[in-house]
């Protein structure tokens, strides 16, 4: 029996007013493809019921959105059997992987299923869209030939400092930009402790809400984010634990 296709579909970066984000950050292949698919792996169902909806919009779904399957993959915490997931494929049907937000896989669920795909000779077929940290990465200016992405960082100070000051280290010895992510709600704490934390001259970049009306993205010195933290005329916003961002530094 012909396998079907595995398609990894780009979703937007922000929750609001998808089908406006949609029109200039999906591509038309890519909303004429998503349509057309009746079975979905997704990260978040919600979330992924109001993409579809907001894709209708531009490109009338083949099926109504209550008939389309949709099974929900958070990792492998899941407590789902991968093969079971996959079942669609293996009987001939294509299938969407859909993360909450941007590329699947890429600082999100989605790499086990595509590496059981591969497995198993399913073909596997990757299409264009949004992405918080290769945008971060292009518009900060630091270095896009030798980088590397850290996920979230320790939650606890000591832990953090030392992670820090580790990135902090190698980039100095390769001249190379560290990438990472964290909860919105942290985002002040976070921002605080590497001010605190790293030397004058290293650089800092912080990149908020990428591809929506409310982008922000800044880059200072240390010296200088701390000029800005005190500040009362900042330009950074006072809803900072409120908003996705990408941070990057180089040293």
């Amino acid at each position: 029996m012909k396998l079907g296709t595995l398609y990894l579909v780009p979703n937007t970066l922000g929750d609001e007013n998808r089908e406006a984000q949609i029109q200039h950050v999906i591509p038309p292949f890519v909303v004429q493809i998503a349509s057309q698919l009746d079975c979905w792996i997704v990260e978040n169902a919600k979330t992924a019921r109001s993409f579809l909806n907001a894709i209708h919009q531009v490109s009338p779904l083949r099926k109504p959105l209550q008939e389309i399957i949709m099974q929900q993959w958070r990792g492998p915490d899941s407590n789902l059997q991968l093969i079971d997931l996959i079942q669609p494929l293996l009987q001939g049907q294509d299938m969407g992987l859909m993360s909450e937000a941007g590329l699947p896989g890429i600082a999100d669920p989605g790499t086990e299923i595509v590496a059981l795909a591969h497995s198993l000779k399913i073909p596997v077929r990757p299409l264009t869209g949004p992405n918080s940290l290769m945008l971060a990465l292009m518009s900060s200016g630091m270095s896009g030939q030798h980088f590397s992405f850290h996920g979230y960082l320790p939650i606890k100070p000591p832990d953090r400092l030392k992670k820090l000051k580790t990135m902090e280290n190698d980039s100095k010895i390769h001249q190379s930009a560290h990438l990472w992510i964290e909860t919105p709600y942290r985002n002040a704490s976070m921002l605080s402790g590497v001010v605190a934390s790293l030397q004058p001259k290293t650089l800092v970049c912080m990149a908020m809400d990428l591809t929506l009306p409310t982008e922000l993205i800044v880059r200072h010195s240390i010296e200088d984010w701390k000029k800005l933290l005190q500040d009362p005329k900042s330009p950074l916003p006072k809803d900072l634990d409120k908003r996705p961002a990408v941070f990057i530094l180089q040293a």
